[in-house]
C-alpha cells in the first residue's frame, strides 16, 4: 500500500509523457487522475491507522540506492504521524487539481505533457516526505524543483513564462546549495545521513565546534542554519521570496498545486522534520521565528495593494508560510503543522475559485476590471467567500467555534505569546499585526471583484488553447470596445466545481475535526515523538482574553476598512492610486526588492558577462588566437598554396633562383679562407 502511494503518480507521469501522444489527451487526464484519486485513498488510510488508530511508524525498505566506504543510503520509505500529514496534503490536493485541471485545459493541445508534468511533480513531493535519510529528501528536494520548473514555464510560448520558470529555478538554487552545505556537513558531523542516527546522536555535539571557512562556530547552529537556508527558498522566504509571485505565470492549477499546499510547504516539513536537531541549537530556531514573523508581515504589506488577483493570493501563501515558521521557530511544531494542514484547503480553494472567475472573464485577471460577478457567477462567489473566511480566520474564541483557520492562524499566534521569549514577542506582534493586512487584503479582493459596478470593458474573445493567455498584458491592450456582455459570463465546468465544493468543505470544517490531533488533547499520542517538542507544546496553557479576541478585532478591522472603500465609497482608492504618495508605492512596488536585486546582483553579473564576451572572448581569446596567430598562419598558408600552381617551369625556376641565392651566400658570405 506504502509503495503505491508513492508510485502511481510516477505510473501516471509516463503512460501520459511517453505515450500521451497514442492514446490521446483524454486518456491521458483521466488515467493520470485516477491513479492520484487512488493514491489519496490509499493516504487517507494511513493517516487514519496512524492518526486515530495509534499504529506506528512504519518503515519500508525499497532498494540499496548507494553505498561506498563509509557512505551507505537505501532506498526507504518512512511513514510516520509527520508523512502522514504530508501525504494527505500533497495527494489530496494534487487529485484534485487534476480533477480541476480536466475542465481548465480542456482547450490545450499540451493536456498529456501538462498532466504527466503534474503527476511528476506529485511523485517528487512523495520522495520527499517519504524520505529516510537527507539524500532522499534531498533527491525529493530537487525533483519538485524540476517539476516547478517545467509547469510554470509550461507555455514557453511567452517569454514571461520562461523568465518566470528561470526566476524561480536560479532563486531556489540559491537555497538549495545552502542546504546541499548543511547536508555535507551532517554528514562530516555524523558519519551518516539517516534520520535515526543523526537524531539520536546531535546531543553529543550539543556546545560543540568546528571550522567552518574561516571560522570556529557551534556545530549545530551552523548545521541548523544550512538546512533553514534551503527551506527559505522552497518556502519562499524573506529575501529568497522573489519567485513565487512571478511563478503565477503558469496556469492556475500550477498555483494551487505548487505554491498553496504542497511545495512552498517543504521547508516547513524540513524544519520540523529535523526539530530534534533544532531543539538543541536556540539560536537557529531564533533565527526560524524572526524569518518567519518577518516574512508574514512583509508579505501582508505587499498584498495590500495589489490588482492581479492570483498575485494577491500568491503573497497569501508567502505570508501564511511565515506564520508556520514563526510556529515552528518558538518550537510549536504541532501548530505549524496544523495551518500547514488547513491552509492545504483555503488556499487551493481561493487560487482554484480563481481560475474560475478568471475563465469566466474570459481570462482577465486584473481585479479594476471586474465588480458585479456575484449574480453570474454565484458558486464560484461562495466559494471565495469560504476561503476568504478560512483564511482570515473567522471565528467566536469564547465559544471555540470558526473556520479552519481560526483554529490553526490563531493557535500560531498564541503559541507565539505563550513562548515568553523576546523573539516570540516580537513573532507576535508582527503575526497579530499581519492578521489585520490579511483580512484587508482579502476582503479587498473578494470585493472587488464580487461586488460593485462591472469596471471592465469588452475584450475580444480569443479561441485561445491556454486559459491563462492574456493573463499579463499591460492595461488597454484589449480593454476596447463596448461594456462586456455580462449574461454571457457564466459558471465554470462540472469538472472545476467539484474539487471547489470539496475543498471548501475542508476549508470550513478540517480545523475543528482535527485540532485535537495536532495540538490537543490527541496530540501527544499523534505525534509520539516524530517531533522533538509534541504538538501539545504549550497545550494547558491559557492566554488572556485580549490575545484571543486580538485577531478577530483587528480582522473585523481588515474587512470595515476595504468596505469602506471598495463599496460604499469606491471612488477613493483610484485617487489615492492616482496621487502615489511614498508608501504606496513603496508597497505597490514590493519593497522594490526586484529592484534592488536587480540593480546588486543582475547588472553586475550582465556587466562581467558583457566583459567576458567582448574583452576576454572577443579581444583576447579571439585576438590572438583565431584572428590573431591563427588567422596569420592562414595568411601564411594562403600565400604557400599560391606558390604551388602546378607548371614545371615555375618549379624550375624557383630552383634556379634557389641554386643562385646558395652560391652568392658562400660567395659573399659562407667562404672561409
Amino acid at each position: 500500500m506504502y509503495q503505491a502511494i508513492v508510485f502511481l503518480p510516477l505510473l501516471g507521469c509516463a503512460i501520459a509523457g511517453l505515450f500521451g501522444w497514442l492514446i490521446g489527451a483524454r486518456a491521458s487526464e483521466i488515467i493520470t487522475t485516477a491513479l492520484l484519486f487512488v493514491s489519496t485513498v490509499l493516504s487517507c488510510i494511513v493517516f487514519y491507522d496512524i492518526a486515530l488508530m495509534g499504529n506506528g511508524p512504519y518503515f519500508i525498505h525499497i532498494a540499496q540506492w548507494i553505498g561506498t566506504g563509509d557512505f551507505d543510503a537505501e532506498w526507504a520509505l518512512r511513514i510516520d504521524s509527520l508523512t502522514a500529514v504530508m501525504l494527505v496534503v500533497v495527494t489530496g490536493v494534487s487529485s484534485l487539481v487534476h480533477l480541476y485541471s480536466i475542465g481548465y485545459m480542456q482547450e490545450d493541445p499540451g493536456r498529456p505533457r501538462f498532466f504527466s508534468y503534474l503527476s511528476l511533480f506529485t511523485f517528487a513531493m512523495l520522495m520527499l516526505v517519504t524520505a529516510n535519510n537527507f539524500v532522499q529528501m534531498f533527491f525529493g528536494w530537487e525533483g519538485v524543483g524540476l517539476a516547478s520548473y517545467l509547469l510554470i514555464g509550461f507555455w514557453y510560448q511567452r517569454p514571461s513564462a520562461n523568465a518566470a520558470a528561470i526566476k524561480a529555478f536560479v532563486v531556489n538554487r540559491v537555497g538549495d546549495f545552502g542546504f546541499a552545505l548543511g547536508i555535507f556537513g551532517v554528514f562530516l558531523v555524523f558519519h551518516s545521513l539517516d534520520f535515526n542516527t543523526v537524531f539520536a546522536d546531535a546531543h553529543k555535539y550539543v556546545g560543540k565546534t568546528f571550522v567552518f571557512g574561516s571560522w570556529n562556530v557551534d556545530i549545530l547552529t551552523t548545521l541548523c542554519l544550512l538546512l533553514f537556508v534551503g527551506a527559505m527558498g522552497k518556502s519562499a522566504q524573506f529575501l529568497l521570496h522573489t519567485w513565487l509571485p512571478d511563478a503565477m505565470e503558469g496556469p492556475t492549477p500550477v498555483s494551487a498545486l505548487i505554491h498553496a499546499a504542497t511545495m512552498v510547504t517543504a521547508g516547513v516539513f524540513l524544519v520540523c522534520r529535523c526539530s530534534p536537531m533544532f531543539e538543541l541549537a536556540p539560536d537557529a530556531l531564533a533565527f526560524v521565528a524572526f524569518i518567519g514573523a518577518t516574512t508574514a508581515f512583509f508579505a501582508a504589506t505587499v498584498g495590500l495593494f495589489q490588482n492581479d488577483i492570483k498575485r494577491v493570493i500568491a503573497y497569501s501563501t508567502c505570508s501564511q508560510l511565515g506564520y508556520m515558521f514563526a510556529a515552528a521557530g518558538v518550537s510549536a511544531y504541532g501548530a505549524a503543522m496544523f495551518h500547514l494542514f488547513t491552509h492545504a484547503f483555503f488556499k487551493a480553494l481561493l487560487f482554484l475559485s480563481a481560475g474560475s472567475v478568471i475563465t469566466a472573464m474570459h481570462h482577465e485577471q486584473d481585479m479594476r476590471k471586474m465588480g458585479g460577478l456575484a449574480r453570474y457567477i454565484p458558486y464560484t462567489w461562495a466559494m471565495m467567500l469560504i476561503g476568504n473566511l478560512a483564511l482570515t480566520g473567522v471565528g467566536i474564541p469564547l465559544l471555540g467555534v470558526g473556520t479552519a483557520g481560526f483554529y490553526s492562524k490563531d493557535g500560531i499566534i498564541n503559541a507565539t505569546y505563550l513562548s515568553a521569549t523576546g523573539i516570540g514577542t516580537y513573532a507576535f506582534v508582527l503575526t497579530l499585526i499581519s492578521a489585520g493586512f490579511t483580512s484587508f487584503y482579502s476582503w479587498r479582493q473578494f470585493l472587488m471583484t464580487f461586488h460593485g459596478p462591472y469596471r471592465g470593458t469588452q475584450k475580444q474573445h480569443l479561441a485561445h488553447a491556454d486559459a491563462d493567455a492574456h493573463a499579463h498584458d499591460e492595461p488597454g491592450d484589449h480593454a476596447h470596445g463596448e461594456p462586456l456582455d455580462l449574461s454571457k459570463v457564466h459558471e465554470s465546468p462540472l469538472s472545476m466545481l467539484i474539487p471547489l465544493g470539496v475543498l471548501a468543505i475542508g476549508a470550513l470544517v478540517a480545523g475543528a475535526i482535527f485540532q485535537a490531533v495536532f495540538v490537543g488533547d490527541l496530540s501527544h499520542a499523534f505525534w509520539n515523538s516524530t517531533v522533538a517538542v509534541a504538538a501539545g507544546h504549550h497545550a494547558g496553557a491559557e492566554v488572556p482574553l485580549w490575545v484571543e479576541f486580538a485577531p478577530l478585532v483587528l480582522t473585523i478591522i481588515g474587512f470595515g476598512v476595504a468596505y469602506y472603500y471598495y463599496v460604499l465609497h469606491p471612488e477613493l482608492p483610484p485617487q489615492l492610486a492616482a496621487r502615489g504618495g511614498l508608501l504606496y508605492r513603496f508597497l505597490y512596488n514590493k519593497w522594490y526588492f526586484d529592484e534592488i536585486y536587480d540593480f546588486l546582483l543582475v547588472q553586475p553579473a550582465f556587466w562581467i558577462a558583457r566583459k567576458l564576451w567582448k574583452v576576454g572572448d572577443g579581444k583576447i581569446i579571439d585576438g590572438l588566437g583565431p584572428d590573431g596567430i591563427a588567422a596569420r598562419v592562414l595568411d601564411a598558408t594562403r600565400g604557400a598554396v599560391r606558390l604551388q600552381s602546378g607548371y614545371v617551369y615555375h618549379y624550375a625556376f624557383a630552383m634556379l633562383i634557389g641554386l643562385v641565392a646558395i652560391i652568392t651566400w658562400f660567395m659573399f658570405a659562407g667562404a672561409v679562407p
